[in-house]
């Protein structure tokens, strides 16, 4: 007799129940993921956090009672392996550097496809930073600068390992930073090669000489 698999722990934070509703519906329609709680402010996202220790918050930013960035910084404090993404309809600039600096895993928009949220939730357990391609988009104008798409030493170094195959846990080790500063670095490398995920920031540096060949 085989053990069942441990499903994923999922905590919706949003202030309008509908969207937990539906979102509620959409996660557990899938076998390996189980919703353990709601909240619907952030001071109550906090307190949830503590009762059910989830494996991903799905948090959404501007809510009643602490917006989900404070929300986030807090939970994290308190639960280091937790995987924050936010789920917003905003994709302000400032939200989304504010967000991954407080630790968020990845920053997504609620138009985002049951498919693409379920992707990103995987990701984010595997320690990777997951953005909506449009939030990639928008931070092209905010961090590519006129001197083409160059890379500095320390966003150079962090994706030199992604292209190993390390994590983001294992990268701050390696570079001896926190694993928050390995996103941020990240979050400016998507911006810069105008890219949404790991794999695709590997691929362009490679192909516009950003990174050395593999060897």
């Amino acid at each position: 007799m085989t053990d069942e698999p441990t499903k994923i722990r999922v905590l919706l934070v949003d202030d309008h129940p509908v969207v937990r509703m539906g979102l509620r519906g959409m996660l557990e329609a899938d076998p390996g993921i189980v919703v353990v709680g709601e909240a619907g402010s952030g001071d109550e996202a906090v307190a949830r956090a503590r009762e059910s220790s989830p494996d991903v918050i799905l948090m959404d930013l501007r809510m009643p009672g602490g917006d989900g960035v404070s929300a986030t910084r807090r939970i994290l404090a308190d639960h280091p392996d937790g995987k924050v993404i936010v789920l917003t309809t905003y994709e302000n600039d400032q939200d989304i550097v504010r967000a991954v600096e407080a630790g968020a895993a990845g920053y997504l928009l609620k138009d985002t496809s049951r498919a693409d949220l379920l992707a990103a939730i995987a990701s984010a357990l595997r320690g990777e930073t997951v953005l909506s391609p449009s939030v990639a988009t928008r931070l092209v104008s905010r961090l590519r600068t006129p001197v083409a798409e160059s890379l500095s030493r320390r966003e150079t170094e962090v994706l030199a390992l992604v292209a190993k195959g390390k994590t983001n846990a294992e990268i701050g080790r390696e570079l001896f930073i926190s694993e928050t500063t390995v996103k941020t670095h990240l979050i400016r490398v998507f911006g810069k090669l105008g890219v949404s995920d790991r794999t695709a920031a590997v691929t362009t540096a490679l192909e516009r000489g950003l990174l050395p060949p593999p060897g």
